[in-house]
């Protein structure tokens, strides 16, 4: 599977832009909050840990400026405004840290998260008729996988056979109607069918702990391009960075 290195992930351009101090210490405080209330609450609920993961996104980068909230069957999505009337600009697919089974992994995206990631991004996109999708997460709030939505579209939407099964579908045109089915039948052979090709960069927050509870800074050179991968500046749609890939 083409996992990305983050820092390839980036826009070229975006590289060469410093956050401010203030930006990266407020990451810092953040991060190291998130990460100490994951480990005292191991056995908590998937609920508690995605609220753990919408605050931790407001308070580092999306403020009041992007609505974070729950929308439908989704977990989690950041709104490309203020409010609920601004098309959806990220989707986030969220598991607790022990549920191994549901979440994909670095040799497998082919796991339920995945599953139901796909039925969201197609109800977003074919549904809604969301053009303005930016990209698609799933965490467990330790492991992060950042997909840009145009992998989605390039293997997914642009498959007639496939968009033609998720309408026959949503139209209860099949033998089976639940979930599940989807999940099963359509989405799991999808995946299957392209997951040595889809493109994702992917981050393990653990991985920096030594450097965010660091009192030298010239350690958080290594946290700037970490910081840049979820960011978000307020003249731009949700996250300023539109992952690349080659």
């Amino acid at each position: 599977m083409p996992e990305m290195p983050i820092k390839e992930s980036l826009n070229k351009a975006f590289v060469k832009v410093r956050p401010e101090r203030v930006a990266i210490e407020t990451f810092k405080t953040n991060l190291i909050r998130l990460l100490d209330a994951i480990k005292a609450n191991p056995t908590e609920t998937e609920e508690f840990l995605k609220n753990l993961v919408s605050d931790f996104l407001k308070k580092t980068w999306y403020g009041e400026n992007y609505f974070i909230n729950t929308k439908d069957r989704m977990d989690l999505v950041v709104h490309n405004g203020k409010n609920t009337e601004t098309p959806v600009g990220v989707i986030i697919e969220a598991k607790k840290p022990s549920n191994k089974q549901e979440m994909i992994s670095r040799n497998n995206l082919n796991a339920k998260a995945m599953q139901e990631l796909l039925l969201y991004y197609f109800r977003e996109t074919v549904d809604n008729k969301n053009l303005e999708l930016k990209h698609l997460i799933i965490t467990n709030t330790v492991e992060w996988f950042v997909f840009d939505a145009d992998e989605f579209y390039r293997l997914f939407s642009q498959n007639k056979k496939l968009t033609d099964l998720y309408t026959d579908f949503k139209n209860h045109s099949l033998l089976g109607k639940d979930t599940n089915f989807f999940y099963t039948q359509i989405a799991s052979s999808a995946i299957e069918q392209n997951k040595q090709n889809i493109h994702y960069a992917y981050f393990n927050i653990t991985d920096y702990e030594s450097i965010i509870r660091s009192a030298d800074k010239k350690d958080d050179n290594k946290l700037i391009i970490l910081y840049k991968i979820i960011s978000v500046q307020n003249k731009t749609l949700p996250c300023e960075l539109r992952l690349t890939f080659m």
